[in-house]
């Protein structure tokens, strides 16, 4: 464990408490899901991806993904567009409805947001995204970061060269998923390709992707050189882990994983929020695939993923929900 790993660390004026960073994951880092994984001592969580169109039409759903609870810590807002005076003016909408950062998004590997020519296909257009970059940066005072891959494909693997002109434009960080966009999530992240970014800027760099374990955590950031890491998928289903994680980096112990009556709770409470926010409907439809990630493995998940997935009745799902967390009970002891 290095000295760095044990202390918070600043992204311009904006301290971040610890070295873990939840990733923004669009429709599942929402509202409860961030607060969740900030409640169990992630350092920063990051918004949904917002596209900036759709933020000055200020539609019901980019509203809702800005939201934050100041409990989650700094508010980071993730930005997505091709116009860079539109994503400039979004970033004014989000700092004054009070993020603390902006973070665009260069690393989107979706058909639906390149066929748009967003996300990471900006990185084959250098000069596209000098201008979105020199325009948020001129746009705000808060401090802005940026996401992205290791390049488009095998054959133009050029985030060193991207993060030299962010950091010469005044980007404050950088967050590198290992792998190409062409990979998608196949193949291996590659930290070691993230140490050539790293080497490349003196700004701290994230280094994302594959990060499934404490064990991975700590290979990640020997092999990366990163200054910090962010977890995305493996806290799916265990929003404590990226804390589990940041708890290890600081005090070199490991915490106790939730029991069964524990996870329940959390369950429990993370679907409460869910229909909160979205209406029992739209709350159960999102809250399928967060049911079935915290039951991944467990017996008769298979069974109880098919009642949830047949119904809109709360009252049966908690009752299914009461059901399964008694069988569990019974099958551990």
């Amino acid at each position: 464990m290095t000295l760095e790993l044990t202390k918070p660390f600043k992204v311009g004026p904006v301290e971040i408490k610890n070295r873990v960073i939840l990733a923004p994951m669009s429709g599942v880092s929402d509202q409860p899901f961030r607060s969740l994984a900030a409640r169990f001592g992630v350092g920063m969580v990051v918004s949904e991806m917002v596209a900036s169109r759709q933020m000055l039409l200020d539609t019901r759903q980019s509203c809702r993904r800005m939201r934050f609870n100041r409990t989650e810590g700094p508010a980071s807002i993730q930005l997505a567009g091709t116009e860079p005076h539109i994503m400039a003016e979004a970033a004014r909408i989000a700092v004054d409805r009070g993020a603390d950062l902006i973070d665009i998004n260069f690393g989107c590997p979706a058909k639906k947001i390149v066929r748009k020519a967003s996300g990471s296909a900006i990185m084959r257009d250098f000069p596209l995204a000098t201008e979105i970059m020199a325009s948020i940066v001129e746009a705000v005072a808060v401090p802005i970061t940026m996401k992205m891959r290791t390049g488009w494909d095998d054959a133009s693997r050029n985030a060193p060269e991207l993060a030299r002109i962010a950091e010469d434009l005044g980007i404050r960080m950088l967050t590198v998923h290992g792998r190409t966009r062409c990979q998608f999530y196949t193949g291996t992240a590659d930290w070691d390709f993230i140490a050539r970014v790293k080497d490349s800027v003196s700004i701290p760099v994230v280094a994302n992707g594959d990060i499934r374990s404490i064990e991975d955590a700590y290979v990640c950031i020997e092999r990366s050189c990163a200054d910090a890491i962010m977890i995305g998928r493996a806290a799916q289903g265990r929003p404590w882990f990226p804390g589990d994680v940041a708890h290890h980096f600081i005090t070199g112990q490991t915490r106790a994983e939730p029991n069964i009556p524990e996870r329940w709770m959390i369950l429990r409470e993370h679907v409460d929020a869910m229909l909160s926010l979205y209406g029992v409907n739209n709350g159960i439809r999102n809250a399928r695939k967060h049911i079935g990630w915290y039951l991944s493995g467990l017996p008769g998940a298979s069974e109880f993923r098919n009642v949830v997935n047949n119904t809109l009745d709360q009252d049966v799902i908690f009752e299914e929900m009461r059901r399964f967390h008694d069988r569990s009970l019974e099958v551990a002891q």
